[in-house]
C-alpha cells in the first residue's frame, strides 16, 4: 500500500509538467468555439515556440507544426520587419503573425474586416503567451499591426500592473 501511494505521489508531482495549460490564466480568457486552421514555424529546439502553440490549441487553432532551423528567408517572403521579428512565425487566413501574439487578439483580427497583413509582437516579452513560464516577470507589451500599405499601427496593449498582472 505504502507503494501505492508513493507511485500516485510522484505521479501527482509530474502532472504540472505534462500539462498545456497556460501558467498565467489571464492568457485563457476569450476562449470560444472559433476554430481555424494556422501553420507556425519555429525551431525545433525552442520552448517558448512549443509553449505558443499549446497557447494556440487551447484557443481552437488546428496549427499545423513546421520546424525549421533558419526561419530568416521565410520571414523575408513573408515581409516581416527585422525590427517586427521574434523567433516563430505563423499564418493563418493569409495573415502573418509573428512572435507572442495573444490568440484572442488573433481571433479578433480574423473576424474584422481590415487590410492588416501582420499581426507582431516584436523580441520576447516575457509573461507573454508562451513565455509566461510559473515565477516569470510580467513585462508590458504592446500587438502591432501592419497593413498592407506597410503602415504600423497599434492592434492592443498589454499593460503589466503592480501586482504583476496584466489589464
Amino acid at each position: 500500500m505504502k507503494k501505492l501511494v508513493i507511485l500516485v505521489a510522484l505521479g501527482a508531482a509530474f502532472l504540472p509538467l505534462s500539462s498545456v495549460q497556460a501558467a498565467d490564466p489571464f492568457w485563457a480568457e476569450g476562449r470560444n468555439a472559433e476554430v481555424h486552421d494556422i501553420r507556425v514555424y519555429h525551431s525545433p529546439t525552442c520552448g517558448c515556440c512549443k509553449a505558443w502553440i499549446s497557447h494556440l490549441k487551447e484557443h481552437n487553432f488546428q496549427v499545423q507544426d513546421i520546424e525549421m532551423n533558419d526561419l530568416s528567408e521565410l520571414k523575408r517572403r513573408l515581409g516581416v520587419p527585422k525590427q517586427g521579428a521574434s523567433c516563430h512565425t505563423a499564418v493563418v487566413n493569409d495573415k502573418v503573425i509573428e512572435g507572442h501574439v495573444p490568440a484572442q487578439d488573433i481571433k479578433r483580427l480574423l473576424a474584422g474586416k481590415s487590410d492588416t497583413r501582420l499581426l507582431t509582437v516584436p523580441g520576447m516579452p516575457s509573461g507573454g503567451p508562451g513565455m509566461d513560464m510559473p515565477g516569470a516577470r510580467k513585462d508590458s507589451f504592446a500587438v502591432y499591426a501592419v497593413s498592407s500599405g506597410n503602415e504600423v499601427s497599434v492592434f492592443n496593449e498589454y499593460q503589466a500592473d503592480a501586482e504583476q498582472g496584466y489589464r
